[in-house]
């Protein structure tokens, strides 16, 4: 019989890789007390089991400690993960037409929501460090720029913290926000662990978001796809919010990762201040020794400009001073060390760290990059600003139901993309529906593909358009 997802999964579990990118739970036992229940707790909507479209049992008491544990007034269980969240908290913050206010550089689910609610996006632009090559995240003055222009916005929505751990000053902005009397979202997916220790930056519920999101299975163990959505506040439409998260969630939801959420939230809370002392110190002890290894540079807080912090459990390491990219380094790492990044890019290999990493997998670290640092690649990283500030022509939700047609990517020069155009990871588009494909855009493009970043939206080298 042949089973190829299975046979790939086993295959990737025997090379025994040391796992720096999520789920938090990083493929150890710590989810042994529910795994061995595994399949008899597949279960559905019986009897004692209760119904996460209307919860009245025991998903209602999880939900309920939750939202103690997180600071909400309401915490909702999302087992088709933080995109579905992010879907319904948009969509029940703003009617069709209607203005928001989007951080450019979030994921795609948030401009699928704007699609999804025929809804009018104006972007806010994060800062673009070019000394370190990162983009940072929003400042609290452009929201309230944008605000006093734009009246009418519904809602703000921004990404708290970033995939590579940047954090801006929330609490300012949803001071901001609120001043306006407007809706701040947030797309907190990696920082469902910034709660358990004040080490970390501050958690969007403490800071005063009326919503997060957040990816319980990224930076907690939970199972892959296990989200929760946390409510703080009057400002939003309770019963239409939940109207809308049964809207987008499977109505056969899975009992397995519903309780991986509620195993996550309870160990968590009984051990997450330590483990994540104890996991920061390791991280500070390695920092400073890899930043005095020949060529690593490791980005940190003194890096930052005023204004953002950062999350360090987001390891971001750099040997572009050995002329060896993200990617390269991420390759280098998988094939001849057994090690897996999270993700990489053109200059930086990101170390998704949890506390289910050991001091032995930090110090693995240590020593496989003293090996590299002996390396140089002779090629250099050709510097390019990889952010820009596309031109937009048609509504997104106008393109992306417009006749289109393929063209050659080396042909797309000042045509009207029909789909999205986005590097992955992260996850953040280039370009959307309805926007020009620029000149510069276009010779980004074709550079990250040549470094063997994968970019979402070309297909055998062509690109739709408008017609």
């Amino acid at each position: 019989m042949k089973l190829p997802i299975i046979e790939g999964l086993i295959k990737y579990k025997d090379e025994k890789n040391k796992r720096f990118h999520m789920p938090g739970h990083k493929g150890k036992n710590l989810l042994k007390d529910i795994s061995k229940l595994i399949p008899e707790i597949d279960v559905t909507e019986v009897d004692g089991t209760d119904n996460l479209h209307d919860p009245k049992g025991i998903i209602k008491e999880s939900e309920k400690l939750a939202s103690k544990t997180f600071n909400s007034d309401k915490t909702y269980y999302c087992i088709n993960g933080t995109t579905a969240g992010i879907h319904a908290s948009i969509m029940a913050s703003a009617k069709p037409k209607e203005k928001i206010l989007i951080q450019r550089n979030c994921h795609r689910s948030v401009y699928n929501a704007v699609i999804l609610g025929d809804l009018e996006p104006l972007y806010i632009y994060p800062e673009f460090d070019e000394d370190n090559n990162i983009l940072l995240g929003v400042k609290p003055e452009d929201i309230e720029d944008k605000l006093k222009k734009h009246r009418d916005i519904k809602a703000v929505v921004i990404t708290y913290p970033t995939y590579y751990g940047i954090c801006c000053d929330i609490k300012k902005i949803a001071d901001i926000v609120h001043k306006y009397e407007k809706i701040l979202i947030v797309d907190e997916a990696h920082g469902a662990h910034l709660k358990f220790n004040e080490r970390l930056p501050i958690s969007a519920m403490d800071a005063g978001a009326d919503i997060s999101i957040q990816s319980t299975h990224k930076t907690l163990p939970a199972f892959t796809q296990s989200s929760m959505i946390h409510l703080k506040n009057k400002r939003i439409n309770t019963k239409r919010l939940e109207s809308l998260i049964s809207m987008h969630q499977s109505t056969s939801p899975s009992y397995i990762l519903m309780s991986s959420l509620d195993y996550a939230r309870g160990y968590m809370k009984e051990n997450g201040e330590k483990l994540l002392d104890n996991l920061l110190n390791d991280i500070m002890r390695i920092t400073n020794e890899l930043n005095n290894i020949k060529g690593v540079k490791v980005f940190n807080e003194k890096s930052l400009k005023n204004g953002f912090s950062l999350d360090k459990t987001k390891l971001l390491v750099s040997l572009s001073d050995l002329n060896i990219t993200g990617k390269e380094l991420e390759n280098i790492l998988r094939y001849e060390y057994n090690i897996q990044l999270e993700m990489a890019d053109l200059y930086y290999g990101l170390f998704y760290l949890t506390v289910c990493d050991s001091k032995s997998d930090l110090e693995r670290i240590i020593s496989v990059l003293k090996d590299l640092s002996n390396k140089d690649n002779k090629k250099k990283i050709k510097s390019l600003v990889k952010y820009f500030k596309p031109i937009k022509e048609k509504s997104m939700k106008e393109a992306f139901y417009s006749d289109k047609k393929y063209v050659k990517l080396t042909e797309s020069k000042g045509k009207i993309s029909s789909d999205f155009i986005i590097p992955y990871p992260p996850g953040i588009p280039l370009v959307c529906p309805g926007e020009f494909i620029t000149k510069d855009i276009l010779e980004y493009i074709i550079y990250l593909i040549d470094n063997d970043i994968k970019v979402l939206g070309i297909n055998n080298g062509n690109v739709q358009i408008l017609i």
